[in-house]
């Protein structure tokens, strides 16, 4: 999706996005000209947003609890690859 679909979807400011790109708390796609998001970086600016409007994280707070989340999310593809490699037979 676009940059406006993005912050439409989002329900994020411009200014918003700015800082959350220089943060690279988002990393949008940009293999175009133009920004590039995907239905994850959605749901990772919903989680900031969250973060710090009804929690009251600080920017300190969101880049610890974020780095926490990749690295969850990289285990976890690295688990299920581990486990994908197991069920096959062996040959």
């Amino acid at each position: 999706m676009n940059k406006q679909q993005f912050l439409s979807s989002a329900d994020i400011e411009v200014h918003t996005l700015e800082f959350w790109i220089e943060q690279q708390w988002l990393i949008p796609d940009q293999t175009t000209a133009e920004m590039s998001f995907s239905d994850t970086d959605v749901a990772r600016a919903h989680l900031i947003r969250d973060l710090k409007g009804d929690l009251g994280v600080n920017d300190e707070g969101v880049d610890v609890i974020l780095h926490l989340v990749d690295q969850l999310h990289g285990l976890r593809r690295a688990f299920e690859q581990l486990h994908e490699d197991l069920r096959r037979p062996a040959g």
